[in-house]
């Protein structure tokens, strides 16, 4: 599946538009289907709301975004309310260069009715060859059993530049994952606790927002190499597999798109999209790295 860009010499007349070419039969039944469908960009950091629509070619964007019949002719999709096309989307996430796109080479999944559109391959105007987009499963993910390279690269990053923060930051984490394990637990101690990390995630580019006790608990920041900023809904959990009730979406408009911060990961069967930073990971990492990391 890819995406032709089309009228690059005309932005004057509405900018560069997309096409959709040889999309898989499922992808197409759906749009076909629903006649717009709300995409979701899949960034370096994971998938992200948008207000761009796959739009059907027998179909087009009505008041309200919605789809109503229309005599366009491809599939495609369509800007909507975002302030840029879909093309320059995918060039400012994965830091491209400036340039005129020929296409964009995709995978698609449907996941609660929504595209989750994810950039493989581009290929520009200029005639270079095509470049490949890595794409990373479970970019967020820092447990005992993985640990993306996108946390691997930012850690590195960090230390280069200041390795005693890095350091200082992830012996908090060892104090504090301290008094949630079972063998040395404090009584009473309340799951919240676990935001005690919060100061020592900032230094290695997580901002967790304002506990909020209600949906999920706080909507966070990503900050992590030279990638744009990056949101997403962050759970806190003493044990992952607690995690239940955040597995399904919380409204309408919301992507099944979350963080879970825990104490210990023992969650056996992790949802798409979901990922998970675990407290105690980190703790072990750190003491496997008592030089500097390289």
């Amino acid at each position: 599946m890819h995406l032709q860009q089309t009228k690059r010499g005309s932005r004057g007349t509405g900018g560069p538009q997309y096409y959709f070419h040889n999309l898989t039969g499922a992808v197409k039944n759906h749009l076909r289907k629903e006649g717009a469908v709300r995409v979701a960009l899949v960034t370096p950091y994971g998938a992200t709301k948008s207000d761009y629509f796959a739009v059907g070619k027998d179909h087009k964007l009505g008041a309200k975004q919605r789809a109503v019949p229309g005599n366009v002719g491809h599939d495609r999709i369509q800007q909507g309310l975002a302030g840029e096309s879909i093309g320059e989307a995918i060039r400012v996430w994965y830091k491209l260069a400036p340039s005129d796109f020929e296409r964009i080479d995709i995978d698609v999944d449907v996941i609660d009715d929504a595209f989750y559109l994810a950039p493989l391959k581009y290929k520009y105007a200029s005639g270079m060859k095509a470049k490949e987009i890595r794409r990373i499963e479970r970019p967020l993910t820092f447990t005992r059993d993985y640990v993306s390279p996108l946390w691997v690269e930012q850690l590195v990053q960090l230390s280069r530049k200041r390795a005693d923060l890095v350091s200082w930051s992830l012996e908090e984490i060892c104090r504090g994952v301290k008094d949630h394990r079972s063998s040395s637990r404090l009584a009473h101690i309340q799951e919240t606790d676990i935001l005690r990390a919060s100061g020592a995630l900032k230094h290695l580019g997580v901002s967790l927002g304002g506990y909020v006790g209600k949906g999920y608990d706080c909507f966070t920041e990503f900050s992590f190499l030279s990638y744009p900023a990056y949101s997403v809904p962050v759970e806190i959990k003493r044990n992952s597999r607690d995690f239940r009730y955040q597995q399904r979406k919380y409204g309408k408009e919301e992507l099944s798109r979350a963080v879970v911060l825990c104490a210990t990961h023992d969650h056996l069967q992790t949802p798409r999209n979901i990922d998970v930073i675990e407290l105690e990971a980190m703790c072990q990492y750190a003491r496997r790295f008592h030089q500097p990391i390289q």
